[in-house]
């Protein structure tokens, strides 16, 4: 397998995982309340933009 399958296959794994975790901690916070999780648009836009400055450090480390 060459080093782009590998690395495309590794970041589709690790973003499933992270994935399954969020809506775990989710799930567990709907538990704890007994209520549903209600996401805003603007909690939206705060993962939104977190992912971008995850994706911006991973072009950084890329890029060396």
């Amino acid at each position: 397998m060459d080093w782009k399958k590998r690395t495309l296959l590794i970041g589709i794994v690790v973003g499933a995982i992270t994935g399954a975790i969020g809506a775990f901690v989710l799930i567990q916070a709907g538990e704890k309340t007994g209520n549903p999780p209600k996401l805003t648009a603007g909690d939206g836009v705060k993962v939104g933009v977190g992912l971008m400055a995850v994706l911006r450090l991973l072009t950084e480390l890329g890029s060396r």
